[in-house]
């Protein structure tokens, strides 16, 4: 009996067939990175691989790291292994990861979604025998609306704060969502500045020609007094603090997935909560594993317990694997 195409280990998901690692937690040789966050793409490996627009962001928050780069699509062969990267629709870059020995298909998602936002590459549904899935927001009660619902209530509360006097401080993660929502947002209600994190990242996606609004960064000598009615963007973290006191009489928001529970949005203790995710809701998930056709199922951080026990009831034999990758919103925001 032959190994299985992916197996889980302490270092992360390994493939004997081309041995390699895809998103590991411990320093491997060969590291396969769906996407660019903190908790999928990490320090240490002594090679790496990921599309061509993944690569940029990865540099800027690793240093100096050997990479090598594929198309969307474009099969490589890695030992006895075929590979090949498919957009899984959370950020610029992502991907999911194909993953071919003898036949049998395995498909890592790493984080998805599947509703195209009109910025990043669209979420493609990839035919597998094996799906090792996300839950973020594998419960039943994560439903999200539709993005230009939300978009129109942001601008709303941005608008009306302009009218007021309030600067708006709306708190989002630096890397994806605060890029997704400066396409959604009304550039034209008043400036929009950003926090050093939020518009590094955004220098290295518009050098990679994804379009993006104009922005003014908030430099230590920025007089918030010029710039009345602004929208702020800043990493979560920010929110509260003395960076954020300079902006005077403000409104301050949280967008994130997280929104739909109310006792996440009182913990929060921002004044409005935005549901925005650049992860798949429950229909979503629901809708990626029936596109791939696979019984198999992994489960991974998330509701895993819930979601595992929801699909076995539905006919495919899921199980929940234990990985160290996080949820929304769980990485720090220093890059």
């Amino acid at each position: 009996m032959r190994d299985p195409v992916l197996t889980f280990t302490e270092r992360g998901i390994h493939c004997p067939a081309g041995d390699f690692y895809i998103d590991p937690w411990r320093p491997v040789d060969r590291a396969l990175i769906t996407h660019g966050h903190a908790d999928h793409a990490r320090p240490g490996h002594a090679r790496y691989l990921c599309t061509e627009a993944c690569a940029p962001v990865m540099k800027h928050r690793l240093g100096e790291i050997s990479v090598e780069t594929v198309k969307f699509g474009e099969i490589r062969k890695i030992g006895d292994a075929s590979v090949s990267f498919h957009p899984a629709g959370h950020l610029p870059g992502s991907a999911q990861i194909r993953v071919e020995v003898a036949g049998e298909v395995w498909v890592a998602s790493g984080d998805y979604k599947v509703v195209d936002d009109g910025f990043c590459e669209p979420f493609e549904p990839v035919r597998c025998h094996h799906f090792i899935t996300e839950c973020t927001f594998g419960l039943p009660v994560f439903k999200w609306a539709d993005q230009a619902e939300v978009a129109a209530e942001i601008n709303e509360w941005w608008a009306r704060n302009a009218a007021e006097g309030r600067a708006s401080i709306l708190g989002a993660y630096a890397l994806g969502k605060a890029q997704r929502l400066l396409t959604m947002i009304d550039a034209g209600i008043g400036p929009i500045l950003t926090h050093g994190a939020v518009e590094n990242t955004n220098a290295v996606l518009r050098d990679q020609g994804y379009a993006l609004p104009g922005t003014i960064h908030v430099t230590p000598d920025l007089n918030a007094k010029d710039h009345p009615g602004a929208l702020v963007i800043a990493p979560p973290s920010a929110l509260g603090s003395q960076w954020a006191r300079r902006f005077g009489a403000s409104s301050t928001a949280f967008a994130s997935g997280w929104m739909r529970l109310r006792g996440v949005r009182r913990r929060r203790a921002g004044d409005r909560g935005f549901i925005v995710s650049d992860h798949a809701d429950w229909p979503g998930l629901m809708q990626a594993i029936e596109a791939t056709g696979a019984e198999n199922i992994y489960a991974t951080h998330g509701y895993t317990d819930i979601f595992a026990r929801w699909l076995n009831s539905e006919g495919y034999n899921a199980q929940v694997v234990p990985t160290e990758f996080g949820g929304e919103d769980d990485e720090t925001d220093a890059a």
